[in-house]
């Protein structure tokens, strides 16, 4: 596992804890979307930086 991907991963799990803090708290959508959409492609991108698929 290289140092970006774990950052990636770190960064999309942290904002996953965002989504769901803002999701108990009652906040707009549009703002809890944006977040996830973030949450998600962060979580790919260190999934996909992974070295496991070479």
């Amino acid at each position: 596992m290289s140092g970006l991907s774990t950052v990636f991963i770190v960064l999309g799990l942290f904002l996953l804890g965002g989504v769901i803090s803002f999701v108990k708290q009652g906040l707009p959508r549009s703002v809890i979307v944006l977040l996830g959409i973030g949450a998600a492609m962060s979580l790919a991108a260190g999934i996909l930086r992974l070295e496991v698929w070479n």
